[in-house]
């Protein structure tokens, strides 16, 4: 089922009120709680009035006052959040690395789903900054949906066209779930898509001899549609309808990306392999790639999480 706490971290930035806008859609269309985080800079000593030093207490007065500026900061996002007839469960001002402080308050409150903004950085600011949004995806226990680009924003998000990718996987079958509620909720069209890889890529993994590639190239086709008619045949048993089913030759990152883009997609839908904390710190992936350069909100479907409720069911 589609998460029902959803957590929105908010930080005044255009990028985060085009998050605020579709969490509070997602919130009112699919009955799922929202909750609101806002994570204020970890204070500089240096930066302390200088008649301040001389109090004992003055970094705890200091983290202190972060905080007050925080929870100031989060009462007008949540303003703003209110004339967008959303509502607020609960609010919480926190001060830290914001990445650190999203996704611990993501399994605090148990969160099935974390909404927040990407500024879209370059190459060259992303490797010497990184990227809040991306460590979140990587790290955070449950699904995340980042949003970037505002083309859709200015005539709201939802309803409009789903992506979902997909590739047979467990992931991807959470994700699937994600996709038909989304869609079904807010009416919004379903697109399905699968991506072969290129025959140089069919070849260096699975080592065809040289005389074999197009005979290896039909076969993997075969199977590809059989995946997809599997995907759309369960799609309608849990009651989804789709508008469109595509298959792709190439990368399936820069497949995704560009069918994203054709279709003027307002979401886009993966799963994540749903890592280890070490191993999602080293590598990235087709859904950080898809983060990174989609022109629309893409939402990261983690399998752990799924996997937990399903437990717990």
């Amino acid at each position: 089922m589609f998460p029902t706490k959803l957590l929105l971290a908010v930080d005044g930035s255009p990028e985060s009120t085009h998050a605020a806008w579709l969490a509070v859609e997602l919130s009112n269309k699919l009955a799922s709680e929202l909750h609101v985080v806002q994570v204020g800079d970890i204070p500089s000593v240096y930066s302390a009035p200088e008649w301040m030093t001389f109090d004992p207490d003055f970094r705890t007065r200091l983290f202190e006052r972060a905080e007050h500026d925080a929870r100031e900061r989060l009462e007008g996002q949540l303003q703003e959040i209110k004339r967008s007839a959303g509502e607020v469960v609960n609010a919480y001002p926190r001060v830290g690395a914001a990445d650190v402080e999203i996704v611990r308050l993501a399994e605090e409150i148990n969160a099935g789903l974390v909404i927040l903004g990407n500024r879209g950085f370059g190459p060259i600011k992303r490797a010497v900054l990184g990227s809040v949004s991306s460590s979140v995806v990587r790290h955070a226990h449950c699904s995340v949906l980042v949003v970037r680009g505002s083309k859709a924003a200015d005539r709201g998000y939802l309803p409009g066209r789903i992506l979902l990718a997909f590739d047979g996987s467990r992931e991807a079958a959470a994700a699937s779930q994600k996709a038909i509620e989304i869609a079904n909720g807010t009416g919004s069209e379903l697109h399905i898509l699968y991506v072969l890889p290129a025959v140089s890529h069919l070849l260096s993994v699975h080592h065809f001899p040289k005389g074999e590639s197009e005979a290896s190239l039909e076969r993997a086709k075969r199977a590809a549609r059989s995946l997809i008619n599997e995907q759309v045949e369960q799609i309608e048993a849990e009651g989804g309808t789709l508008a469109g089913v595509h298959l792709a030759l190439g990368r399936p990152d820069e497949e995704i990306v560009e069918l994203g883009e054709k279709l003027d997609a307002s979401m886009i839908v993966v799963g994540n392999r749903g890592l280890g904390g070490v191993r999602r710190a080293l590598m990235g992936g087709v859904s950080e790639f898809v983060v990174q350069y989609a022109d629309c909100p893409t939402l990261v479907s983690r399998q752990e999480e799924a996997d937990r409720h399903t437990r717990l069911g």
